[in-house]
């Protein structure tokens, strides 16, 4: 094995490691602080292999845990772009494929090719591997919401047709029982005084 393909899988994995230094709206699910990317990109994975059962399809998990772990890796240069936040889609998507070509572009190609392809692949949510990944990656923050008193929802006045058309859809796609599971929560929270819309 070359220095210079161990020093370029090094280069990578140090520049994974600012992952850990992005932050998302979502705060950890007991409201202490936000969570950043990477806590994010082990959690879902950890999501995925727990509730692979309930893919609409069948999925390969291995897979779907793989896509996982890098999905989100772009946001080192990209920032995160909260799901009910304010952005220009196209303007992140350019950002994403712009950092994309970068980090994996840091590995050796037998590798950052491969990876690369998986994270397309994610993005573009139409095999069923990357369908449950997708859908899973929406749940989460949706539980953290729902353990934390709704501390992003509440910071970005989200309302539940927003939760149902942003993120319902999605889940639904790929994971029904488990969208059908969590919209009996969502509507309870939704009914107490600081879920409850402030025009209803």
């Amino acid at each position: 094995m070359s220095e210079q393909r161990l020093n370029r899988q090094f280069d990578f994995l140090n520049e994974a490691d600012r992952l850990k230094s992005v932050l998302r709206a979502t705060t950890l699910n007991d409201g202490a602080r936000r969570e950043n990317s990477a806590e994010h990109s082990w959690h879902i994975a950890l999501y995925a292999l727990a509730m692979a059962e309930h893919a609409t399809r069948p999925v390969n998990t291995d897979r779907v845990i793989r896509m996982l772990l890098i999905h989100d890796l772009v946001e080192i240069d990209a920032g995160d772009a909260p799901i009910h936040g304010d952005h220009d889609p196209k303007e992140q998507a350019a950002r994403e494929q712009a950092a994309a070509d970068r980090l994996f572009g840091l590995l050796p190609p037998d590798q950052g090719g491969p990876l690369r392809a998986l994270w397309e692949e994610f993005e573009a949510a139409q095999s069923d591997d990357a369908i449950f990944a997708k859908s899973i990656d929406r749940v989460q923050p949706v539980m953290s919401n729902l353990c934390s008193g709704g501390r992003s929802w509440i910071d970005y006045d989200v309302t539940a047709a927003q939760i149902e058309t942003r993120v319902g859809a999605k889940v639904s796609r790929g994971a029904p029982a488990v969208w059908a599971h969590l919209k009996d929560r969502i509507a309870a929270w939704f009914a107490t005084d600081a879920g409850r819309d402030p025009g209803a």
